[in-house]
């Protein structure tokens, strides 16, 4: 498809769709308690709809009436083998964390994806669920989808150290630890976002952080609840990055989610000189209205144990530091290289194919700004953040054409994306 280009300004006020992370994680909790909970305001992007059709599978009940979805929970002990293969379309969460779930599950399944989930080495899950006692096999030595695997109703407790900083491979590990016998203990390599943790603590279960220390005790039960999803910052990223580069723009963004785990991206944006404002701040919600206006930019270092905190907004902050002064070097990303896409390189060659200089690394990037950028064919190779990321770019290229290749990905998590430019747009 032809990009928007050539943007004179950005203005208006917009609502971004529900959180991505703790859309899914409402429909597993959901699920996995007794009674009915109810969820609002939950996405309804691709990867989304995934999980919520395996737990349909798994046969849990689920209604969604638009305004609001329940979810007639069957308590982990009411799950039931599937009739058919379970497709975890083109989500790393849903296959992940779902994993956890399962290996407590006398039953076998099998879990497959699209071609780009097929790419996305699995290893870092099962090795510790076969600790625990789970059978799993997967593709390679990598362990990549589609994954078999076969539970047990007698799961083995875990003390395990995480190699990986990912909030995944932490989460599917407390979904099984939550069904195992005594008490499990994760560390983490840093802290990652907490929605499971505090997901837990909502639906009436008890878990013990220490710092990046996790303890979970098994044979645990949960009860419905009422869950309203705020805005995710990782979609409300796109619309901040385009309101500080995009000349004589000023964009607000209400109810974002402002989780202490999700906001590395305002850090970075404020280190960089950007002109951000917060209010409206919900402590109870963790949301609040985020403003941006056009800035003067510098570069800035981003690394770190502020990774974690903006590991999906990297693609886009690599936009920002095209349009800033100076030098931004990434680091200790190299997490990067195992999402939808290899996103370290597909970035860089995407920018650099408009004008960008930008350097990939083994762990990150060095991007050297301020730099025009000119018309492109962009692939985004099925990935939604190179796809979004491709169409904020265009909005700066002047007189020429950009071609976004593969942009039906953005659906996977921002169905409304385009509709929602069009607003700023005509602000």
């Amino acid at each position: 498809m032809k990009l928007q280009t050539a943007a004179k300004s950005l203005s208006g006020t917009i609502r971004v769709p529900g959180d991505k992370s703790i859309s899914h994680r409402s429909i597993m909790f959901g699920s996995l308690a007794k009674g009915v909970t109810k969820v609002y305001d939950i996405l309804r992007g691709e990867d989304v709809l995934s999980t919520m059709q395996v737990f349909r599978d798994l046969g849990v009940k689920i209604e969604d009436k638009g305004d609001v979805v329940e979810i007639h929970g069957v308590g982990f002990e009411g799950l039931k083998a599937p009739q058919n293969k379970l497709d975890m379309g083109n989500s790393g969460t849903s296959i992940r964390l779902i994993s956890g779930v399962l290996a407590g599950q006398g039953f076998e399944v099998e879990m497959f994806g699209d071609d780009s989930l097929s790419k996305r080495p699995m290893d870092r899950v099962t090795i510790p669920l076969r600790q625990m006692g789970v059978e799993v096999s997967g593709q390679t030595d990598r362990d990549l989808p589609p994954l078999k695997m076969k539970g047990t109703s007698s799961l083995k407790s875990i003390t395990y150290q995480l190699p990986v900083a990912s909030a995944q491979v932490k989460s599917a590990l407390i979904f099984a630890a939550l069904q195992a016998d005594g008490k499990s203990v994760i560390i983490e390599k840093e802290k990652t976002r907490n929605h499971t943790e505090d997901m837990i603590v909502q639906f009436g279960g008890e878990i013990q952080v220490d710092g990046k220390e996790i303890r979970i005790s098994g044979g645990q039960e949960f009860t419905a609840q009422e869950v309203v999803v705020p805005g995710d910052i990782s979609s409300a990223a796109f619309w901040l990055v385009a309101g500080l580069i995009v000349p004589n723009s000023k964009v607000v963004l209400e109810n974002v989610g402002i989780n202490e785990t999700r906001t590395g991206i305002i850090d970075v944006i404020k280190a960089m000189g950007g002109r951000i404002e917060m209010t409206d701040i919900d402590p109870v919600a963790k949301s609040a209205t985020l403003t941006v206006e056009t800035s003067d930019l510098h570069g800035t270092e981003i690394s770190g144990d502020i990774i974690p905190r903006l590991i999906d907004e990297l693609p886009i902050i690599t936009l920002l530091a095209t349009q800033a002064s100076g030098e931004t070097v990434i680091r200790d990303a190299e997490e990067l290289k195992v999402k939808e896409t290899d996103r370290i390189q597909v970035v860089a060659d995407a920018l650099n194919a408009m004008g960008a200089d930008i350097t990939p690394t083994a762990d990150g990037m060095i991007i050297v700004g301020k730099t025009p950028l000119h018309g492109a064919t962009i692939n985004t190779f099925g990935d939604h953040r190179i796809g979004m990321m491709a169409a904020i770019a265009a909005l700066l290229v002047q007189d020429e054409e950009v071609v976004l290749e593969r942009a039906e990905a953005i659906n996977t998590s921002y169905p409304d994306f385009f509709k929602h430019m069009e607003v700023l747009l005509n602000g």
